[in-house]
């Protein structure tokens, strides 16, 4: 049954074959004299505007993004509940339990509780986390 299954007839129609001799479509395959669409390659871009002004440079621009803004991987307090007692949590432990990538300098957040004391070594704390973290007995060394 399967093998017997065909298109309607009609329904399939070949791709037009421009520019393959002269029996095809004629001497300049449909596309006109000279310019730039007629050319191989021609044509313009999908965001070109006929020499308009484009959208992109119309639109208001606003603020500044620098270049050298440091982005940290974000850790926060309550993350290091993972850790057990008396630890040292350095970089190296914190990308091994998936809480940080290791492409990024890590930073320390106070968000949330930690229930005992903890050796934490990042590259930056929140006022925060330094406080949490000390209230407990702990040290937070900055590397």
């Amino acid at each position: 049954m399967l093998n017997n299954l065909s298109p309607q007839p009609g329904s399939k129609k070949n791709k037009k074959r421009v520019g393959r001799g002269s029996g095809s479509t004629g001497k300049t395959s449909g596309k006109g004299h000279k310019g730039q669409n007629s050319r191989a390659g021609g044509g313009v871009s999908p965001w070109f505007e006929g020499g308009q002004t484009p959208l992109k440079m119309r639109s208001p621009k606003r603020g500044f993004t620098s270049r050298n803004k440091l982005v940290f991987d974000l850790v926060q307090v309550s993350d290091l509940s993972k850790f057990s007692e008396g630890e040292t949590v350095t970089p190296e432990e914190l990308i091994k339990a998936g809480l940080a990538s290791g492409k990024k300098p890590i930073k320390i957040l106070g968000n949330g509780e930690i229930s005992f004391a903890l050796t934490v070594r990042a590259d930056a704390f929140s006022k925060g986390a330094i406080q949490k973290i000390e209230e407990k007995g702990g040290k937070a060394d900055t590397i």
